[in-house]
């Protein structure tokens, strides 16, 4: 019985000695945490797709009481939740928060099957990032749209599908929070977000070829061709040609759709328009100056000599 008292009493004091020594740890090692952080990571959506810049909706959480205990929230916004959960997360940590302008994930690639035939056969693993490291893909584009739908797998709200007639992702903008899974699946970033616009109306150059003009028209019918045309066409500065391609910035776009009329490969698009873009006014030839017109002379009609003896006639008699 003594070994066995002696064995017991040595384990609860070893016990104890080991729970006083964590019990110091912890207190010495402690890492406090805020606990709004935990609040208002309640009220993010729990997505965790990292549309906002962060690894998740606890790194946010944290970046926004961050925010807060530096006095601005600015730059901070939660694609998914959206306006409503930043007004819930900003009245919690008091503070008043700037509404941002609503986005939409935009494709910019038109190159359907139609306009863009294939000339290959993939059979290695269906994917976008692999077929992109092997290659073109199955098309002559090495721009374009691979078509496998790395993209539709990356998104967790279900607002992208490839359409199988034309082998080309379509965003469902209802379903579409903005938070950037898909641009980042995309190994040839074709898909963009862009501002949704007023009553969704947007203008933006459905292609990312930076090829020459013959080049990018043997791969793809409806390729943008550098030319220029959309560029000298707009009177706002938005559009700007580089590298063989153009591209329209959101922020000084105003809609005007000259350019979607004057494109010569079609490849400008203009989304949510009740009437296709007006047709561009041919310029009018300067009319020629009209020379003053002098007035006729009146006309003499030469008497016939009979009719002058006739009346030399009855003078006479007279």
């Amino acid at each position: 019985m003594s070994f066995i008292l002696i064995a017991v009493i040595v384990l609860g004091a070893i016990g104890l000695i080991a729970a006083l020594v964590l019990f110091a740890a912890s207190k010495k090692f402690a890492v406090y945490e805020d606990p709004r952080i935990a609040q208002v990571n309640e009220l993010l959506p729990g997505a965790n797709c990292g549309g906002c810049g962060f690894a998740g909706c606890g790194g946010m959480a944290d970046a926004l009481v961050k925010g807060a205990d530096a006095g601005s929230l600015d730059g901070l916004l939660c694609p998914v939740g959206g306006a409503e959960t930043m007004g819930k997360v900003a009245d919690l940590l008091g503070m008043a928060i700037a509404n941002g302008e609503p986005k939409v994930a935009v494709v910019r690639c038109n190159g359907t099957c139609e306009h863009r035939p294939k000339i290959a056969e993939y059979a290695g693993l269906r994917t976008c990032a692999a077929m992109h490291a092997c290659g073109a893909g199955e098309t002559a584009c090495g721009f374009g749209c691979l078509g496998c739908g790395d993209c539709v797998a990356a998104c967790q709200f279900d607002a992208i599908h490839i359409n199988e007639e034309t082998g080309i992702p379509e965003v469902d903008e209802e379903k579409c929070t903005a938070c950037g899974a898909c641009t980042k699946a995309c190994p040839r970033s074709i898909i963009e977000l862009r501002k949704k616009g007023p009553k969704g109306r947007r203008v933006f150059v459905s292609c990312v070829n930076k090829d020459k003009g013959a080049v990018a028209m043997k791969a793809c019918a409806v390729s943008c061709i550098g030319c220029g045309k959309c560029e000298k066409e707009c009177n706002f500065g938005a559009i700007t040609v580089e590298n063989n391609l153009a591209y329209i910035d959101p922020e000084k776009c105003r809609l005007c759709r000259k350019c979607v009329s004057v494109c010569p490969k079609h490849a400008i698009r203009d989304v949510n328009f009740p009437n296709p873009a007006p047709a561009p006014k041919p310029k009018e030839a300067a009319a020629p100056k009209a020379e003053p017109v002098k007035p006729a002379a009146p006309k003499v009609e030469a008497q016939k000599p009979e009719t002058v003896k006739e009346e030399e006639g009855k003078e006479a008699k007279a």
